[in-house]
């Protein structure tokens, strides 16, 4: 039996699963998942037996349970700090929290206008102008953390990590809405979704039959 259990929404429209599971999925360890289909009459009830907040994704370890994606994130460092999950340096790793954070906390717009749909295609469909605005605050974030700290790798911070998790889920939204990028945003968006574990997450994702009709344009 795995030490680890991860509990998640539907890989096709959770995006806040995602960036819990890659967090998981990072580290190399063993684990087993449990889904629960969201937006059903009993799914909160369902979540609830698992997570304190009602949410996913939520993550116990044992007895002990950690819900909201980046406490799992930190919590996960701690326990695997050979996983690197934020950068050396102390520079690169404040600027690598306040990235996670801002993406954790901000762009509603495009939240609401882009939601998650791996599965599917919706080119330029809800780019209003805050959607816009939302895309060129992303953009100029990645391409100033790539400049400033990415020179060792093809991610944010060099290294995949937390922040490159929390940025997963709008990689893939840019995929789906057709969003047109520069060539060096376009280099890391591709690096992100070429990911194994990103691909891992995006056939199951294709392959589940259960379909949230307000995500479906």
């Amino acid at each position: 039996m795995a030490d680890f259990t991860i509990y998640i929404g539907n890989k096709n429209y959770s995006s806040w699963s995602l960036r819990g599971w890659l967090m998981l999925k990072h580290t190399g360890a063993d684990f087993a998942e449990e889904l629960t289909p969201l937006d059903e009459a009993n799914t909160r009830t369902n979540i609830l037996r698992h997570s304190p907040s009602g949410k996913v994704p939520a993550l116990r370890h044992g007895d002990f349970v950690v819900w909201e994606s980046l406490a799992i994130g930190e919590y996960l460092a701690e326990l695997f700090p050979k996983a690197q999950f934020w950068p050396k340096g102390a520079s690169a790793r404040a600027v690598a929290r306040a990235a996670s954070l801002e993406m954790h906390a901000g762009f509603a717009a495009l939240r609401s206008h882009l939601p998650m749909n791996i599965r599917s295609n919706f080119p330029n469909r809800g780019v209003t102008p805050e959607v816009q605005a939302d895309i060129n605050r992303i953009v100029a974030l990645w391409l100033d953390c790539r400049k400033r700290f990415g020179q060792g790798g093809d991610f944010l911070f060099g290294a995949f990590g937390i922040a490159d998790a929390m940025f997963a889920p709008v990689v893939s939204r840019f995929r789906t809405y057709r969003v047109e990028l520069d060539d060096e945003t376009q280099r890391y968006a591709d690096a992100v979704w070429a990911l194994p574990m990103m691909q891992e997450w995006a056939t199951a994702a294709r392959n589940e039959p259960m379909i949230i009709e307000k995500y479906e344009f």
